[in-house]
């Protein structure tokens, strides 16, 4: 069965249909969400939250983009939407630091956590851009209609972020013996 007709059926409430469309598109949205949250357990509940929007808003889908683009960008709007919801909510809340052990060269996986924990500890604004820029190919133009900013005031940010994640992994690469070293300032 095509993406077509499992759209048609899944609209008309066919579990089976919903099922397969969940399985086709259920990583990329959680992907996408996982990057805006920062956090694993936010990004499932924006993710669900997707999805929900998703099925509720499947009748009239009309198919003038295909389907992973229109999934996708419910699953960005409601990670941002998530996200104001949240920061209202615990705008006075205090991390408290954890202090976790020092790790060898980065490597592989790890590159790739060391990355994603420097990325979630850009201000939200940059952290947006670049995922949405960087990460999900928006144009500036995109980001400012998503996030309702100037498309300047995207390339700003963007350019921000940028530099901030330079600083940021370079503050965690220590050099010890020749080793460079990754040492969180939180989880």
């Amino acid at each position: 069965m095509n993406e077509q007709e499992l759209i048609r059926r899944a609209a008309q409430g066919d579990e089976a249909a919903v099922r397969e469309l969940y399985r086709l598109h259920a990583p990329r949205v959680y992907a996408v969400t996982r990057r805006l949250a920062g956090c694993d357990a936010l990004a499932e509940d924006y993710a669900q939250e997707a999805w929900v929007r998703a099925l509720r808003a499947l009748p009239g889908f009309r198919g003038d983009a295909r389907f992973s683009t229109w999934i996708h960008r419910i699953a960005v709007n409601a990670a941002l939407h998530g996200r104001r919801w949240r920061e209202r909510r615990v705008r006075h809340e205090i991390p408290l630091p954890m202090a976790l052990p020092t790790y060898g060269r980065a490597e592989g996986t790890e590159l790739r956590l060391t990355l994603a924990h420097a990325v979630d500890q850009l201000p939200e604004g940059m952290r947006r851009v670049l995922i949405l820029h960087d990460v999900e190919g928006y144009t500036h133009e995109e980001i400012g209609e998503t996030l309702g900013v100037a498309a300047g005031t995207s390339k700003s940010q963007l350019f921000k972020a940028r530099a901030r994640l330079r600083d940021l992994l370079t503050e965690r690469a220590e050099p010890d013996d020749g080793e460079a070293k990754y040492v969180p300032s939180h989880a």
